[in-house]
């Protein structure tokens, strides 16, 4: 398809794709749309987040929300839910609190300098006539350093405490940012949200987007994109989350894009990532954020005392790899959608790119699974597996 057909196709509609298989391109008026964020809402509807606009890294990219009501099959109107004139506002979070309040939180940062973000968390508040409308209030930012990144949801330790995992894009004096010294951490809030901590995950360079899963007394798996574009990452926590070991390699290749992890009613960790490396294609780009046109004198930042970032792997195929040993292994993957996955450049308008990226996951209260992902830059594409998807997907890899 291309930027103009995935367009038309826009319209948040379901439509059978297959036994089993519903999908639909969510509606929004931008663009750009990229890096989807499902969430369940209390009512039992859906709730998918993303960022969009001209152009990652432009200071009109904003965050969105569409709604899917439970029991219908057409998700509602895009929502805007930030607007810094003077940030690019990225990679959503949505998150219900134990007292049944509703959060939205965002990263914001100038241009392309990862290494001065701040994240937002604002309220969200439902329209009661309308279940397909959702707002946000102005929201503030939270007391951390500059450089913290989000993208996994926030995880409430049996203690209460609020963890939310956090990727640390950290500055070097002079200067610019692109990867080589980022690193994993957790921010801890003991009094819902109010005030924060940041706690390293140790030897973590290049592992991001840390997607905490839960296993049980008080044992955590966490899983991590990596800079490197090598395998995915994982550690862990025997302790509810307080400490986390140093991340170590696992079986399925990375391409330096984002990865999601659940736990399964079943006990499975479900995974749902590009199973690409550095080491599957020669494809190379110098920065993420090489398109910009900004003048920027800096050098990039060295890699000494860090890692040598990879950008520029294609990012497909899109699969839920699966795994019965506490995500050590994953045996089991099944492809939800393949493609070329070039994205040499980011531009959404031109069908250069072909990228599949950033996908999300969850598991429904009948079994059945919910995906959302990036297509082409262009649109947010959300794909339902009904239940018994395990054995009916035909897809194994």
């Amino acid at each position: 398809m291309g930027p103009d057909d995935i367009a038309t196709a826009m319209t948040g509609v379901l439509s059978e794709a297959g036994p089993g298989r519903h999908e639909a391109f969510l509606p929004s008026p931008k663009v750009q749309n990229h890096a989807a964020f499902l969430a369940h809402l209390s009512d039992g509807a859906l709730i998918c987040a993303w960022f969009g606009g001209t152009l990652e890294g432009k200071s009109d990219i904003s965050i969105h929300a569409s709604i899917l009501p439970a029991g219908t099959f057409q998700w509602g109107p895009a929502q805007p839910l930030s607007g810094d004139p003077h940030r690019s506002e990225q990679n959503p979070v949505i998150f219900t609190a134990p007292d049944g309040g509703l959060w939205l939180f965002h990263t914001a940062q100038p241009s392309g300098n990862q290494d001065e973000c701040q994240i937002r968390m604002a309220r969200l508040s439902r329209n009661p006539e309308d279940p397909t409308l959702i707002s946000a209030d102005e929201g503030r930012f939270l007391d951390l350093p500059l450089g913290c990144f989000i993208r996994a949801p926030v995880v409430v330790r049996e203690d209460g405490a609020w963890l939310l995992p956090i990727f640390r894009c950290i500055q070097r004096p002079g200067q610019r940012w692109n990867g080589s010294h980022d690193v994993a951490a957790v921010g801890v809030s003991t009094d819902a949200g109010s005030t924060w901590t940041l706690e390293d995950v140790p030897d973590s360079i290049g592992s991001v987007h840390m997607s905490p899963v839960a296993l049980g007394e008080g044992r955590f798996a966490a899983f991590y994109r990596r800079r490197q574009a090598d395998v995915v990452h994982r550690s862990e926590s025997l302790d509810g989350g307080r400490r986390w070991s140093a991340p170590q390699p696992t079986d399925v290749p990375n391409n330096n894009s984002s990865i999601a992890a659940i736990r399964l009613a079943s006990g499975e960790v479900a995974m749902i990532c590009n199973p690409a490396s550095a080491a599957t294609s020669p494809d190379r780009r110098a920065s993420l954020y090489d398109e910009l046109g900004e003048d920027d004198a800096r050098p990039d930042a060295s890699p000494e005392g860090g890692c040598v970032p990879v950008w520029g792997v294609p990012r497909a195929p899109v699969a839920v790899c699966l795994s019965s040993d506490g995500g050590r292994t994953f045996p089991a993957r099944i492809i939800i959608e393949d493609g070329p996955g070039t994205c040499l450049s980011n531009d959404s308008t031109d069908g250069r790119n072909k990228e599949m990226s950033y996908p999300w996951l969850l598991e429904g209260p009948d079994g059945g699974l919910h995906i959302a992902y990036t297509y082409h830059r262009r649109a947010i594409k959300y794909v339902h597996l009904a239940p018994g998807w395990k054995n009916a997907s035909g897809g194994l890899a």
